[in-house]
């Protein structure tokens, strides 16, 4: 047993309330359960208990053993002079505030139902990585529906205050937010970590200042990620001979990376990181304020438009440099453009209703999901397996977000699809 189960137990008076009383024999009504604390101190604060004929308004707090009070070194902690009721699964010892009077004690071993504990350890040691694999069809529909939504609502809020902080860190420009996690979507995995750290060693005010210039852009982007070494071609050649200038005007060579930093191995041509650069400049070039138009486009479907922009004449010929190809498919397609609305439409849409506090922007971010097919993944297929398929990219999300939240941490009581299974296990009045 963990102390999370009685946690739980107390949060929900999951025990036997019959002639309720201390180990030192006096008796308890529970009149407020108290809030859940997260945070450094008791486990519940608020709370509101009688203990004989006095109410007492305070901190619960909560541990396996009563000495477990002595082993986290609570007696030192000035904070837990307010706990009025110590709730333990076993009384081992008596136990002082650090204050030095006595804590009145509920120990609650005989008043839980086994059948809850069983379950409890049937979901914590359950050898599926989807611990409820196996009550999954007991579940009402209704339940796993309601915990999905709540799943996806609270990644897309994760995912918003990961933005957020990139915001406060380039500070508060919400313009180059977007450029930073653009270059991250751009990596589409295999070459994300190369292309935020061309983010880093590009800086977007130097960007921003040849936004009206493929040529330039084109020039900058695949210098400071290293390709333009020892090329022989005009066009290449045109490109380091800018790049050179350039890189001295804005003193950035120093920060530039190599070509052994990238990805080329089994990639289609169509994804190598050279065509992605050029898919880029030219996007750059389309949008000269990124963020902006994201925010106020409201047709889900001109989120289809958004990213695909013409790239330069070399590269409808080119997969890499020097060499020339006939059948060339350089331009974005649509799966690799509602990747980037997945991945950076949606983020900051999530992060601007944060920051803001409108719901209105997370409600787009959920509408634009709704809108895209996603392929299923490691992770979705296995709750396909449990016969819950996805139908778009916020089922996907959704899923995703039980699992990493809930089902890998083993964290059913806070699920309310576990929560549903541990009360078919309460016992009937």
């Amino acid at each position: 047993m963990k102390e999370e189960f009685l946690h739980y137990i107390w949060q929900h008076q999951y025990f036997d309330k019959t002639d309720l009383c201390t180990v030192e024999g006096e008796p308890v009504q529970v009149l407020r359960v108290g809030m859940y604390n997260t945070d450094a101190g008791p486990d519940f604060k608020e709370a509101l208990v009688r203990v004989g004929n006095v109410e007492w308004s305070g901190s619960v707090e909560i541990h396996l053993r009563a000495t477990d009070w002595r082993r986290h070194q609570h007696q030192l902690d000035f904070k837990y002079n307010q706990v009025v009721l110590h709730v333990v699964w076993e009384a081992d010892e008596a136990i002082r505030r650090p204050d030095g009077s006595l804590i009145p004690t509920l120990e609650l071993k005989n008043r839980v139902n086994l059948a809850l504990l069983q379950t409890y350890e049937q979901l914590r040691r359950a050898p599926f990585a989807i611990p409820c694999a196996a009550f999954w069809p007991q579940v009402p529909d209704i339940t796993k529906t309601m915990m999905l939504g709540r799943a996806l609502t609270e990644r897309l809020e994760l995912k918003g205050e990961e933005v957020l902080q990139v915001y406060r860190q380039l500070g508060n420009d919400w313009e180059a937010t977007a450029y930073q996690l653009l270059y991250k979507g751009f990596g589409f995995k295999i070459n994300q970590e190369p292309f935020e750290r061309l983010a880093r060693a590009l800086p977007v005010q130097v960007v921003r200042k040849h936004y009206n210039n493929q040529f330039q852009l084109e020039a900058l982007l695949f210098g400071q990620a290293g390709f333009l070494d020892n090329l022989g071609d005009e066009y290449s050649i045109a490109l380091a001979k800018e790049y050179d200038y350039l890189s001295r005007k804005y003193g950035i060579k120093e920060q530039a990376m190599q070509r052994h930093h990238w990805n080329f191995l089994r990639m289609r041509p169509a994804n190598f990181p050279t065509v992605r650069l050029a898919q880029l400049a030219a996007l750059l070039t389309k949008h000269k304020s990124l963020f902006s138009t994201i925010i106020q486009t409201e047709n889900p479907k001109a989120y289809d438009a958004l990213w695909p922009a013409p790239v330069s004449a070399y590269w409808q010929k080119h997969y890499t440099f020097g060499a020339e190809s006939r059948a060339v498919q350089t331009q974005l397609g649509k799966p690799s453009a509602q990747n980037l609305t997945i991945n950076v439409a949606v983020p900051l849409l999530a992060a601007y209703a944060s920051h803001t506090q409108e719901i209105g922007y997370l409600d787009k971010a959920v509408g634009l999901l709704e809108k895209v097919k996603e392929a299923s993944n490691r992770i979705t297929r296995q709750y396909e397996e449990l016969g819950w398929k996805a139908a778009s990219a916020a089922d996907n999300q959704a899923t995703l977000g039980l699992y990493k939240r809930y089902c890998q941490p083993v964290n059913c009581l806070r699920c309310a699809i576990g929560n549903k299974i541990m009360k078919q296990n309460l016992p009937t009045a």
